[in-house]
């Protein structure tokens, strides 16, 4: 409760409040902070505090007026509050003078009175009382670490009680606390202890205006208590009044049933609150246990690699033991033939050097022989090893890498065939733009239970049933043809083999509130002439042409005008609505799909299949606008020429949809100008 019972400009509790219009409160001295002097002669648009008829709709309309409210008036604050809230100089005088509340932003002007044209919040400042007396009863330091000792000051900004050492040692009069407002605990709510003024006490229950009467009645249109005195020569003496017990009896039974209802919702936020912090405990039992689950996933894997790990260490040790022993034992083989033919060698060069003929012939044909045949063992390939100082083991790591990369949570086992989850619509794609709508959504399925489509459902802009705008395969859909200064509902759901999901959440999309639309080059007809990005139409013939606009109306009130750029030779251009299938090569209204005024330099006349009614004086001329204001809630169309109003006309069958339209010949040009307001001098007769 401590947050209702200060103020929003000072921070600190309440002191003689006051009760401004928009129902919130101030203190009195914080109120004469606050008040702006606006310039002489300049009111501000805002009812006066003395207005009892306050009207906050008609606030809210001139707000947008209103420096004040806006927060960027021209009056510099020379102060600033503990609670954020700009402070101006007080101000004595209180004529031209406002006030702003510091919650709502709504301004007020001050009349004669000045501050005391604003009730004082008697309740609030008995609520003040008990509450601060409630709390002065024996007040301990917050702060002392053992025997607390009796608190001697409280902080009404930070709401702690301190005892003096404590208070010198963690709230020092000095730096951003020198702001603070220290006060005794068991200070008065009066004026922080101080004798009230003379003027201030008054009884309880008398009226400000009449200090010696008491309240008697309550004023239904004021919504103020009142005195007799009020009733008999005030400005309440014609307004509806009641007793003053009835009413308080009447608002204090109204006050108890929503209190019930407040009740009940703070009884189930009470217990959401439980469920929320039971909920945390089990969010961080199951984060432990996920944590250690994931963990020993994690563990396993890495022990089913390190034993595959070592069975390929294996088949490695073995193929490198292998050509180890193929190695040597070709070395070994190698170095003894080596040997022998060697010794061979030496044995025949030893033979050749003797000079003896005959002993030389007994042993030469063996020795040919034996080195011819040693000569025969080094054969192609016997010089070559048999096997390679490569491995031909290659381990493709790729796969597994991959799947380790990917190695990602998925959501629980579901049934194999099942239907599609509910889409997630993505906001940030989904827009208006004049009176189309595009919506885009995503889904997260399984490879295994593919999506074949979706349904996108909109409602028809009235919250009335849904209807179904789009079925196919693609997740980005625009939707044109919607009601201008609509809200639609959208929603989508996929489907499959198996069936049709559950339902996205829904968003709501607003179209334009006013239409912005061009020429359509694609119906002209083909003696217009379109240029300026389709928004300045002329013609190539003598003949009356027809053009129609981009958008499509069938519902709301729609306003555009028309500037005409070139008139020569005082042709008849007509301006209107069409349907799509209407004549484009006739004046604008002569078939029965137009709805149209053409006008000359000197007078207009309203024209329907080919009937001419409505005559009314005031042509055009190069420079003039002619604005079109499309009803299509009351079946009228009302013409502007050069602002003068021609209309409404209530034409027949003028219900479906219909396109601007506009016939000319080339003694014309004319330029579209749209996403206009209706004009403010209109009148609906």
């Amino acid at each position: 409760m401590d947050e209702e019972l200060k103020c929003p400009v000072c921070g600190s509790l309440f002191k003689d409040p006051i009760l401004l219009p928009c129902s919130h409160n101030v203190c009195l001295a914080c109120a004469r902070n606050i008040i702006v002097q606006t310039p002489e002669g300049e009111t501000p648009p805002h009812n006066r505090a003395s207005n009892s008829d306050y009207d906050y709709l008609d606030m809210d309309k001139m707000s947008m007026y209103s420096e004040t409210d806006s927060g960027y008036g021209s009056y510099t604050p020379c102060l600033k509050s503990p609670n954020g809230v700009r402070v101006f100089p007080p101000t004595l005088v209180h004529r031209h003078c406002s006030i702003t509340c510091p919650l709502c932003h709504r301004s007020v002007s001050l009349d004669e009175r000045g501050l005391r044209g604003f009730p004082r919040n008697r309740l609030l400042e008995a609520i003040v009382s008990r509450y601060q007396q409630s709390r002065s009863a024996n007040v301990k330091c917050q702060l002392c670490d053992r025997n607390p000792v009796d608190a001697t000051v409280m902080c009404e900004q930070c709401d702690v009680f301190y005892c003096t050492p404590c208070q010198q040692r963690c709230h020092p009069s000095r730096g951003p606390l020198a702001k603070h407002r220290l006060v005794p605990p068991t200070q008065s709510p009066v004026a922080g202890g101080q004798q009230m003024p003379t003027a201030t006490l008054r009884k309880q229950g008398t009226c400000a205006d009449h200090d010696t009467v008491n309240f008697s009645m309550y004023c239904i249109n004021c919504k103020t208590p009142v005195c007799m005195k009020c009733l008999e020569g005030g400005k309440h003496g014609s307004h509806d009044v009641k007793p003053l017990v009835a009413m308080w009896k009447q608002h204090k039974c109204q006050l108890s049933q929503a209190l019930n209802g407040v009740s009940d919702k703070a009884k189930d936020a009470k217990e959401f609150l439980v469920q929320l912090k039971n909920m945390l405990q089990q969010i961080q039992e199951n984060g432990v246990e996920f944590e250690a689950c994931l963990v020993a996933q994690c563990d396993a894997l890495i022990e089913a690699l390190t034993r595959q790990k070592a069975k390929l260490l294996t088949k490695v040790t073995k193929e490198r033991e292998y050509k180890l022993k193929v190695v040597r034992d070709q070395i070994t083989h190698c170095t003894m033939k080596l040997r022998q033919t060697t010794g061979m060698m030496e044995y025949c060069l030893e033979v050749i050097k003797e000079n003896d003929p005959s002993g030389f012939l007994q042993i030469s044909d063996a020795l040919i022989k034996r080195v011819t045949s040693s000569q025969d063992q080094w054969v192609k390939g016997a010089l070559e090893p048999k096997v390679g100082p490569e491995f031909d083991l290659t381990l493709n790591t790729d796969p597994l890498l991959q799947t380790i990369i990917q190695l990602d949570f998925v959501q629980s086992k579901v049934e194999s065939a099942t239907v599609p989850p509910a889409p997630l619509l993505q906001l940030e794609k989904c827009c208006t733009r004049n009176n189309s709508a595009t919506l885009a959504w995503r889904v997260s399925v399984s490879p295994s239970n593919p999506i074949e489509g979706y349904v996108l459902e909109l409602d028809d802009g009235n919250g009335g049933q849904y209807r179904e705008v789009y079925v196919g395969k693609e997740t980005v859909c625009t939707v044109d043809g919607l009601h201008f200064n609509s809200s639609y509902n959208a929603r989508v759901k996929a489907y499959n083999s198996t069936g049709v999901g559950p339902y996205s959440k829904t968003v709501v999309l607003k179209t334009s509130d006013v239409a912005w639309f061009t020429f359509d080059p694609a119906s002209a007809h083909r003696d217009i002439v379109l240029t300026n990005e389709n928004q300045t139409v002329s013609c190539n013939s003598y003949d009356d042409r027809v053009v129609l606009g981009t958008a499509a109306f069938s519902k709301g009130v729609h306003y555009w005008e028309l500037m005409v750029d070139r008139y020569d030779n005082h042709p008849d251009p007509a301006f209107g609505v069409a349907r799509i299938n209407t004549m484009k090569d006739m004046m604008l209204g002569k078939d029965d799909k137009a709805w149209a005024m053409y006008v000359d330099n000197n007078r207009s006349w309203f024209m329907h299949n080919n009937s001419h009614t409505n005559r009314a004086e005031g042509g055009i001329s190069k420079g003039a606008t002619v604005g079109i204001l499309l009803d299509l809630n009351k079946h009228t169309v009302t013409f502007f020429v050069n602002k003068q109003q021609h209309g409404p006309v209530a034409f027949e069958n003028l219900e479906g949809v219909f396109m601007p339209a506009v016939s000319i010949n080339r003694n014309v040009q004319v330029t579209l100008l749209t996403g206009m307001e209706v004009p403010k001098n209109f009148k609906q007769q």
